[in-house]
């Protein structure tokens, strides 16, 4: 009986510690966002039961998790995705394309961050991975400076800049106290950044003749100052290390962090390193996704090995969906890296941005859940917001709802609809089960018609809009825009509503210094 009595004191005591971090208003847990680069929602074994590619980390940290199947980015790519997890707006009231080589902020003056919010309320916050979300490098750019090459591929050399001075408008700018990273694995310059400074100046212009061979795809390296000695092969085991380094230094520390670690992979050049070649069905593309999902696995088990993993949430998603390379993928392996969706990066069609969407909250959500509640990455900043008890001004999170219903289980839904864009003019807008493609084509980038017939769509057509059912559709092949004449005019009219009215997420009645962070 004394044994009995003991066993259940224990597990009182368990309970009672998983319980800290929502009960006690005081307890504030670490935040991990680990934010992959152009993964698609079928790549993840546990989504996909034909998936070629094995993804046991992230696989294990679903089954810890809330899994969302119905979760979404604001863009089909990098930049504006990016931009609206951080700020809890979508990007098109802003923007609609990438930031460029060396290009500048996209962060308007005041424009509250996620990073921000956390920074308010007591938290240390560093970003370590890719950035892309642009500098003023024009500050230590040089007055003289003249521009290489030809047409559109004109770039300043590394003579052009003076390397010596901070960088401004970066990640430091923006609430994050710390950062490290190359900004942009693909993009110059191709050198460490840590904080606002180079940590060794470029001395020569990029040549990827000086690299192993690429394993699959090109290099799409922009051409711009580089280190002479620069391995991209090393991006993401030297990220890795830098990770694992930040969750061990800051494990006992009295305040809290939130990490936010932005993979550069499996986005192209796509380069798994050496000892990953052959462990996946899928090619080299594969092997990168196994590289990540390893990586990603070294940082849980850094939390876990610093004894913090139950205070800390854990957030997983990615920016988009798959490069066009994955057409070639599902011919060569038989692996669709979009399953069960229709559409790649860029696109419009769920596949570009109906991405993965993990949240493990201990304490709050329940291992192994699953949600089918429709949610997007912008709802992180009303969420945490709700968590923190801070109130948010009118002009910021405009489109942000707050999850907390779902994630303690009290709601099956707390937005109804989502605006999806890639490209100015070309609206997805999704309400209920309803998803309406506001242009003729979901195709933004490219369309393969072998793949469209080895997935038995039908032909194209040359209808104005097109209406698909995701109930009874979920791979967007029946365009019933011409049976739902009535249902496309009331989308339209909603989405052009959400369009002009400049929020999406509802405000507190009668006040007009803060709003509503739930529904």
């Amino acid at each position: 009986m004394r044994i009995v009595r003991c066993i259940a004191a224990v597990l009182v005591c368990t309970q009672l510690h998983s319980r800290t971090l929502a009960a006690d208003p005081t307890a504030r847990p670490n935040v991990l966002i680990l934010y992959a680069d152009d993964l698609g929602y079928g790549d993840l074994s546990i989504q996909n039961p034909d998936s070629k590619i094995p993804t046991p980390n992230l696989d294990q940290l679903a089954r810890s998790s809330m899994r969302f199947t119905d979760g979404h980015s604001s863009s089909g790519i990098c930049t504006p995705s990016r931009y609206a997890l951080l700020t809890g707006r979508y990007h098109w009231r802003d923007f609609h394309g990438i930031v460029g080589p060396m290009g500048a902020s996209v962060f308007q003056p005041g424009r509250l961050t996620l990073a921000e919010l956390f920074q308010r309320h007591g938290y240390t916050t560093a970003c370590i991975g890719k950035w892309h979300l642009g500098w003023d490098w024009s500050a230590i750019r040089k007055p003289d400076a003249e521009l290489q090459g030809d047409g559109k591929k004109r770039f300043f050399g590394p003579e052009a800049y003076d390397w010596s001075k901070s960088i401004p408008d970066g990640p430091l700018d923006h609430g994050f106290d710390a950062y490290f990273g190359d900004t942009v694995i693909n993009f110059p310059p191709y050198a460490w950044i840590e904080n606002d400074r180079l940590v060794k100046p470029p001395d020569t212009i990029l040549d990827t003749d000086q690299w192993k061979p690429i394993k699959e795809g090109n290099w799409e390296c922009r051409p711009g100052p580089m280190c002479s000695d620069w391995d991209p092969y090393q991006v993401l085991p030297t990220l890795a290390e830098k990770g694992v380094q930040y969750i061990r230094s800051h494990a006992s520390a009295k305040q809290p962090f939130f990490l936010y670690f932005a993979f550069p992979s499996p986005h192209a050049p796509i380069i798994p390193n050496d000892r990953f070649d052959g462990k996946s069905q899928a090619g080299a593309y594969g092997d990168c996704v196994v590289e990540t999902d390893d990586v990603a696995g070294r940082l849980l088990r850094a939390l876990k090995d610093a004894g913090i993993d139950n205070d800390t949430i854990v957030f997983f998603s990615a920016d988009n969906g798959p490069e066009h390379y994955a057409y070639q993928r599902d011919a060569s392996f038989d692996h669709w890296s979009s399953f069960p969706f229709r559409g790649l990066k860029r696109d419009i069609y769920e596949g570009g941005h109906h991405v993965p969407f993990l949240i493990r909250w201990p304490g709050i959500t329940k291992s192994g859940s699953v949600s089918e509640a429709l949610v997007s990455q912008i709802d992180l900043f009303a969420t945490f917001a709700e968590f923190l008890s801070a109130d948010l001004p009118d002009d910021a999170a405009e489109d942000s709802h707050s999850l907390m219903p779902l994630l303690h289980g009290q709601s099956d839904s707390v937005r109804d609809s989502h605006v999806h864009n890639t490209r100015q003019g070309h609206y997805a807008f999704r309400q209920g089960n309803w998803v309406l493609i506001d242009t003729k084509s979901g195709y933004t980038s490219r369309r393969s018609e072998a793949w469209e017939k080895k997935h038995h769509y039908p032909p194209g057509d040359d209808a104005r809009v097109q209406l698909y059912n995701l109930r009874n559709d979920i791979g967007q092949r029946e365009n019933v825009a011409d049976h739902h004449a009535d249902r496309v005019a009331e989308l339209q009219t909603e989405l052009q509503r959400i369009r002009q009215q400049g929020h999406s997420a509802p405000r507190l009645s009668g006040t007009s210094e803060s709003r509503d962070s739930g529904r």
